[in-house]
């Protein structure tokens, strides 16, 4: 009973049970019905525009104890507001408000928040089309 059909007309039978059990993986539903690219702000894309609103510093969880620096970013492509943290020592200050961010992925656990910081899902990558990486190295200056 247990097992499946082997014979030569056995095609349709075996077609219609691989597609009933496909609905169980629940990582088949989520791109069959395309769920990323309607609940995500970036509308499934690695990076987005968007323009600085404020800046702010988000409390650390637990066991940690620490102000992490992020910005509320306005997307271009649809209005929906982020919050993206900034990364490196100071990399805040490179950063003013009405200035032009690309943002992409953390790189947390299945595309929720990544270590100790609440909330946050994005990162700041460039600043007015300058790596914030270079601009905080001291490397390039900053644009505009």
């Amino acid at each position: 009973m247990g097992s499946k059909s082997r014979g030569l007309n056995a095609g349709k039978k075996l077609k219609g049970r691989r597609k009933k059990f496909a609905e169980c993986n629940r990582w088949f539903v989520r791109r069959k019905y395309k769920l990323k690219e309607k609940s995500d702000p970036l509308k499934g894309a690695p990076q987005a525009k968007g323009i600085v609103l404020e800046k702010r510093q988000l409390e650390a969880k637990q066991p940690n104890s620490a102000m992490r620096k992020a910005v509320r970013v306005q997307l271009t492509k649809n209005g929906k507001q982020i919050t993206a943290f900034v990364p490196g020592n100071l990399g805040i200050k490179f950063i003013d408000e009405h200035d032009q961010v690309i943002v992409a992925g953390l790189g947390g656990h299945m595309g929720k928040t990544k270590g100790d910081i609440p909330q946050v899902r994005w990162q700041v990558m460039k600043v007015n089309n300058q790596s914030l990486n270079q601009l905080w190295r001291g490397k390039k200056e900053k644009g505009r």
